[in-house]
């Protein structure tokens, strides 16, 4: 067994040392089949240059005769070239010359293209931003070409361009004293482009259906605004849209619609109202609320008082009111002496009392109430005023225009609330005296006249 090893070893052994040979014998051929390929192709390169040589030796005249003919060219362009020069400066003498000539003729009528120019530039701009640019707009056109060869200095003006200019800007002056109907092409406020009936009021307003028209001078459109102005402002635009003649009452906005711009913005009753915040409305709902007791508190008072009045012209039949009771309780009493009869009778007279004062402590609370209410809608207003002045600075005033809307708000409708019912209280507290006074009186006489009798 230990012999059938070695042999093992030594086969294996002899198999390593045999393999690195044969791989090193492969490796020299692919080497010179290499070297072979490189010099073909150095022969291949030579062969090449040998022959371009050749070539270039054999047209070496033909080169030469090019080169004479590019001589003979660069002579001819050089004389051509200062043939040119000559005549550039004769041109350019001609040139100076001639100039001056027109700038001598000229003379005062240079003056006259450069206001042509200037007049025709500053009604460019007017007419840009006036509403009479919807009937006219290819004036622009004109009025841009005629100033720009104004301000070249060497054409002149026609007398045609100068009587169109005169022409558009007598137009200008005529049509702002005119209200006139034309078609247009609106942006209603749902966004949607309609042709329109238009009727434009001089220079300063544009209306249609009702409502005031915005001009838009980058775009060239009317837009119709989303929100318009009060009804006071509105209400007169149908007549002036029917009216064929005369004269018509009509808000003109002399800022050619900013104002109209402005009103827009004008908060309405219910978003001053909402300015308030909850506390603005609180305070509204405590003055509905005053207002309908005040209400009941009088009319029940006014019916008591009648009733009163009516048992006073029949004091020997007890009613059911505050004195035909005070009656019956003297009645009931009639045979006591007259400090017990006063007494029964006062005691009647405290029962009556706090029904004929019912919720008159309710309506002094309110009016109270109401303007510390404001107070406090006035400092939480502030309160979010100095918030947003911390959080982004006092460069944006709407920021703070909420705080400062509510803390103002709040006040007024405080005031609003406590005026009218504490006049609203002292009514019907005057009303309540004034049966109470009654009740006293009548009750003072009978006991006077019972005392009279004793």
């Amino acid at each position: 067994m230990k012999n059938f090893n070695k042999v093992l070893i030594a086969a294996a052994a002899a198999l390593v040392i045999a393999l690195p040979a044969g791989v090193s014998a492969q490796d020299a051929v692919s080497l010179d089949q290499l070297l072979q390929q490189v010099r073909q192709g150095r022969a291949a390169d030579n062969q090449v240059n040998q022959q371009r040589i050749a070539e270039f030796r054999a047209n070496r005249a033909r080169q030469a005769q090019l080169l004479e003919e590019a001589k003979q060219l660069r002579t001819q362009g050089e004389r051509r070239s200062a043939q040119m020069e000559a005549q550039f400066d004769v041109n350019d003498k001609e040139i100076i010359e001639l100039d001056r000539q027109l700038q001598e003729r000229l003379g005062s009528l240079k003056e006259l293209f450069g206001v042509l120019q200037q007049t025709a530039g500053d009604a460019r701009g007017q007419f840009e931003g006036s509403l009479t640019q919807l009937q006219y707009p290819d004036r622009s056109d004109f009025l841009t070409e005629f100033a720009q060869k104004m301000g070249q200095g060497n054409r002149l003006a026609s007398l045609e361009e100068i009587e169109r200019l005169w022409f558009e800007l007598q137009r200008e002056m005529t049509e702002s004293g005119k209200t006139v109907k034309f078609p247009a092409t609106v942006v209603s406020a749902t966004g949607d482009e309609e042709q329109r009936e238009v009727t434009r009021v001089g220079l300063f307003n544009v209306v249609s259906n009702g409502n005031y028209l915005q001009h838009v001078t980058e775009t060239g459109r009317l837009i119709e605004l989303g929100r318009q102005p009060a009804s006071r402002y509105t209400s007169k635009i149908p007549d002036v849209e029917s009216a064929s003649s005369g004269y018509q009452p009509f808000a003109l906005d002399p800022l050619r619609g900013q104002l109209v711009g402005l009103l827009t913005e004008t908060p309405n009753l219910r978003e001053r109202i909402d300015q308030g915040g909850w506390i603005g409305y609180i305070i509204i709902g405590l003055g509905i609320l005053a207002l309908l007791v005040a209400i009941w508190r009088f009319v029940a008072l006014t019916g008591v008082g009648a009733r009163v009045h009516s048992q006073m012209k029949n004091p020997e039949n007890p009613g059911n009111n505050p004195l035909g009771r005070v009656l019956a309780v003297y009645n009931e009493n009639k045979a006591v002496d007259v400090e017990t009869l006063e007494l029964k009778m006062g005691e009647a007279i405290l029962k009556e009392t706090p029904k004929l004062n019912s919720m008159l402590t309710f309506l002094k609370i309110i009016a109270a109430v109401a303007p510390l209410l404001g107070l406090l809608g006035t400092v939480t207003g502030m309160i979010n005023t100095f918030q947003a002045i911390t959080l982004f600075g006092t460069g944006d005033p709407k920021l703070m225009a909420g705080g400062i809307s509510q803390a103002l708000v709040t006040t007024v409708l405080g005031l609003c609330v406590a005026i009218p019912t504490l006049f609203l209280h002292t009514l019907v507290s005057s009303r309540s005296k004034s049966v109470t006074q009654i009740l006293q009186e009548q009750a003072a006489g009978i006991l006077a006249r019972r005392a009279e009798g004793k």
